[in-house]
C-alpha cells in the first residue's frame, strides 16, 4: 500500500496548498447560488409538504459542490501532469493502473468531501437543516463523489490541453448537474422533461442525497441507488481499462 499512499498523499497535497482556489472558492460560489435562488424561486416553487424552498435547495447545493469538485480534482490533476511531462513518474513507477486509479479517486472525494462539508456548515449558521437519515446522505455522497472522480479520470485521461477539459465540463457535467433537481423538484416540471430527467445520472444522486435529509424523494432511493452504483461501476471500469491501456498517456 506504500506505493497507493504516496500518491494519494501527493494528491492530497496538490489541492490542499492551494487550497484557496480548490476549496473555499467554490464554497463561497455555492453560497451565492443559495443567496440568488432563494431570494428568486422562494415563493415561486412548491416542494414536499412541511419542506421550505430554501431547506429543500441546501441539500441540492452540497450535492453539486460535491460532485463539480470531484470531477475537477482528478481531471485537472490528470491534464497539468499531461501538460507538464510530470505524469511519466507516475507511469514508471511500480504502482499498478488500480493503485493509480483509487488513488485518484479517493483524493476527489475527499476534495468533494471538504466542499460539500464547507456549504454545509454555512448554511447552517443561518438555517436549520435536518438531516433525518444520514447513513442514506453519506451513502449516496461517496458514491456520487467516487463516479465523478471516475469520470474525472476519463477526462484527463482523453484530453490533450485545457480546452479540451473546459469543453468536457461544460457541455457535459455542468448540464447535467443543473438539470438534475438542484434548484427544483421533479413532480414540478411538464411531463416530457420528468420522463427526460430519468434518463440523466445525476439526478438519482442529487434526489438520492436529499432523501438522506428528509426522508422523501421522487424516485425510491433504492433505484437511485442502484443506478448511481452501476454507473460507477460501468465509468470505474472504462478508467482503469484506460489505464491499463495506457490510452494518451504511453503514446
Amino acid at each position: 500500500m506504500t506505493g497507493f499512499l504516496t500518491l494519494l498523499h501527493k494528491e492530497l497535497a496538490r489541492f490542499g496548498k492551494v487550497s484557496l482556489q480548490t476549496v473555499l472558492a467554490p464554497i463561497i460560489a455555492t453560497l451565492l447560488y443559495l443567496l440568488i435562488f432563494f431570494q428568486v424561486l422562494e415563493k415561486h416553487i412548491e416542494v414536499y409538504p412541511d419542506i421550505s424552498y430554501i431547506l429543500f435547495l441546501i441539500p441540492g447545493l452540497v450535492m453539486m459542490s460535491i460532485l463539480q469538485n470531484a470531477f475537477a480534482n482528478a481531471s485537472s490533476s490528470l491534464i497539468q501532469s499531461k501538460i507538464s511531462g510530470n505524469i511519466v513518474f507516475i507511469l514508471v513507477s511500480p504502482l499498478s493502473y488500480r493503485e493509480i486509479f483509487f488513488a485518484y479517486v479517493l483524493a476527489s472525494v475527499i476534495r468533494g468531501f471538504l466542499v460539500g462539508l464547507g456549504v454545509y456548515l454555512v448554511a447552517l449558521l443561518f438555517f436549520s437543516v435536518p438531516v433525518s437519515l444520514p447513513l442514506w446522505a453519506l451513502l449516496f455522497a461517496i458514491i456520487g463523489s467516487a463516479l465523478l472522480g471516475a469520470l474525472g479520470v476519463i477526462a484527463g485521461i482523453w484530453a490533450e490541453k485545457i480546452d479540451q477539459l473546459a469543453a468536457f465540463q461544460n457541455f457535459i457535467i455542468l448540464p447535467l448537474t443543473l438539470l438534475s433537481g438542484v434548484f427544483y423538484p421533479l413532480h414540478s416540471l411538464p411531463l416530457i422533461w420528468r420522463q427526460l430527467s430519468h434518463f440523466n445520472p445525476f439526478f438519482y444522486m442529487i434526489d438520492g442525497f436529499r432523501y438522506g435529509f428528509f426522508g422523501v424523494s421522487d424516485v425510491s432511493p433504492y433505484i437511485s441507488l442502484i443506478i448511481v452504483s452501476s454507473c460507477f461501476l460501468v465509468v470505474s471500469s472504462l478508467a482503469i481499462q484506460l489505464l491499463r491501456n495506457g490510452y494518451k498517456l504511453r503514446h
